[in-house]
């Protein structure tokens, strides 16, 4: 069954008040990081995570999905300590499974994780988006580490899944992959390969598992494809979509902006429709939002009144299509 879901914060707030208030019961939580517990233990250990699910659950939401990470820039990048970054996931995957949390969320970008050139562009009403545009990084520096090649972060995607994919099995836990934010490479002399829907099916190739699948972002997909609902009805029948971030955005992977929900290129309805079509069994969740009047914009594209609109919209496509 599809879920609405919200991605909340482990720490309470307003936004948790308003998405209970629109009729949330999912949460998509993050990782305690910056608390203190005992001193020792580290976000990723048992208790940390238990007493994070306990407060979900004590503001009435159940926890279906992690989407926060340990640092992994190391694995990523195939350097001295990527073993130790390694062991942090698989004790995190362990510690979801004795927990009953089913999906993590992970992503491959290396250096930095979602890009924008402007956290401010103009939008409907006044509102304001997130939106790319490549020519302005033309002259930017690289990285700190330097550039790194595809191939290379095939090579240590792929010592990464056979670590964790045993790790993850016998946990119970699925892993769901992010594309990368722009699906664009290379940008800033570092390589992106979670770029292309062919570069998604090379990843459930590469290590195949029933817990190896997909976070269908479809903000990033539709840069990919002019035909998003048949890429969803591709992974879903290899049931490979574990966990799905609904927005849309208008543009090219080279130039673009974030959208209203409303008001992208994508056919939100047939998108929906698909995930019925594939019987999609997990939680779906508002991604990247317009910040409209009265609402801060210092976290972009995460402004509390805007997810209400999302929310709101997305319930009515589910009544409509499941109705049918």
């Amino acid at each position: 069954m599809l879920h609405i879901a919200e991605f909340l914060a482990p720490t309470p707030s307003a936004v948790w008040t308003l998405a209970k208030q629109a009729g949330v019961n999912w949460a998509v939580g993050g990782l305690p990081f910056g608390e203190t517990f005992n001193g020792i233990d580290a976000p990723w250990d048992f208790l940390p995570l238990l007493r994070m699910k306990q407060r979900y659950e004590s503001h009435d939401f159940a926890l279906g999905v992690i989407e926060a990470r340990p640092p992994l820039n190391l694995a990523k990048r195939g350097l001295p300590g990527r073993d130790a970054e390694i062991d942090a996931v698989c004790t995190l995957l362990e510690n979801m499974g004795r927990l009953g949390i089913p999906v993590w969320c992970y992503e491959w970008m290396t250096d930095f994780n979602w890009l924008r050139t402007n956290t401010s562009a103009p939008s409907r009403g006044g509102s304001v988006v997130t939106s790319f545009d490549q020519a302005l990084l033309r002259d930017a520096p690289p990285t700190e580490l330097g550039p790194i090649s595809e191939d290379e972060l095939w090579e240590n995607l792929e010592y990464f899944l056979r670590r964790v994919i045993p790790v993850a099995e016998q946990a119970n836990v699925k892993l769901a992959m992010h594309p990368d934010d722009p699906p664009l490479s290379p940008i800033r002399g570092v390589g992106r390969i979670m770029r292309s829907v062919e570069n998604f099916q090379r990843l459930l190739d590469l290590v195949p598992s029933p817990m190896n699948g997909i976070t269908l972002c479809q903000g990033n997909f539709t840069l990919m494809t002019d035909d998003l609902p048949g890429v969803i009805r591709h992974f879903g029948r290899q049931n490979k979509i574990f966990f799905v971030h609904f927005r849309d955005v208008l543009g090219t992977p080279e130039r673009f902006e974030e959208t209203w929900h409303d008001a992208g290129m994508t056919d939100m309805f047939a998108c929906m429709q698909a995930y019925r079509d594939i019987g999609f069994d997990g939680l779906l969740r508002p991604d990247h939002v317009p910040t409209v009047e009265g609402d801060s914009n210092a976290n972009a594209g995460y402004s509390s009144f805007g997810r209400l609109y999302a929310i709101g919209y997305i319930r009515g496509l589910q009544q409509a299509v499941y109705a049918t």
